[in-house]
């Protein structure tokens, strides 16, 4: 049986990546981006696409819809992947960041999320998985809304996995660090829309984000290619058993550690001095 995957956030970096490397390893993938002409690029390649926009309840609908009508109602995995970060001082964050942020990285996950369960139910098997981040079990200063949403991605992936004990379908969180894509960019752009600079007390530090999110090549030490990530895909789509969580890059290791040996002020004095210095 050739197995079915759907993608969500597939324009470019990790999505687009496991895209590709899932297609040429068999499977039948269906890759969804936002933006219509992010979809015709996917066309042109040879990929079974359409849009998905993880704002707009109708296109998750549709989208999943159409891949079941493709598939005869089979669907072995999905990957939520689709996501942005918005930087910004918690202090900072109007509530329509905030919501924003957990439209697209949060609520438009669950709701394809809650579409795809029954299906596996029923089926006796599937795998979803979730592109977490090590910002999803430690925070950083500046990043408090992407933080939000991620620890909101680790309970809802947590209670879920615990509710389909012995379904056969499995759910695995995986926690990248810092992972070459077009994130930074888009965060650039979030920040503009949501954020008030010029009346922040945070407004001199901002200028350190924005140096850092500006910064051509990589951002921070140890950022690996989306390669690095799709490794992780494949275990957790190929695994008999996959594993819960999936780590990658150093940071997420070290930081796994660190949380587990460190006080609380001893982990905080760390992440301060990291999230200001990165």
């Amino acid at each position: 049986m050739t197995k079915t995957i759907l993608i969500t956030g597939c324009s470019s970096g990790i999505g687009y990546c496991a895209a590709k490397g899932l297609r040429e390893r068999g499977y039948r993938v269906f890759a969804t981006a936002r933006k219509r002409d992010s979809v015709a690029a996917l066309l042109a390649e040879g990929f079974e696409s359409f849009r998905l926009d993880l704002n707009d309840s109708n296109t998750i609908h549709f989208a999943f819809e159409e891949v079941l009508r493709r598939t005869g109602g089979e669907l072995y995995a999905l990957f939520n992947n689709g996501a942005f970060g918005l930087p910004g001082a918690v202090e900072d964050l109007p509530r329509d960041a905030l919501r924003a942020q957990f439209e697209t990285n949060v609520f438009g996950w669950q709701e394809l999320t809650n579409l795809a369960v029954p299906v596996m139910r029923k089926q006796g098997y599937g795998r979803i998985i979730q592109n977490s981040s090590v910002l999803g079990f430690v925070a950083l200063p500046f990043r408090g809304a992407y933080n939000a949403s991620k620890y909101a991605i680790e309970g809802l992936s947590d209670t879920l996995r615990l509710e389909l004990r012995g379904s056969n379908v499995y759910i695995s969180l995986i926690e990248p660090g810092p992972i070459a894509s077009k994130f930074r960019a888009n965060a650039v752009e979030a920040l503009a829309k949501y954020i008030d600079i010029d009346n922040s007390v945070h407004r001199e530090k901002y200028q350190g984000v924005l140096t850092r999110l500006n910064k051509p090549g990589p951002a921070v030490p140890f950022t690996l290619p989306p390669e690095a990530v799709l490794k992780r895909v494949i275990h957790a789509l190929e695994a008999e058993k996959p594993q819960p969580r999936y780590y990658v890059t150093i940071p997420t290791y070290l930081f796994g550690f660190l949380k587990r040996i460190l006080s609380a002020r001893a982990l905080d004095a760390l992440l301060a001095k990291s999230g200001n210095n990165n």
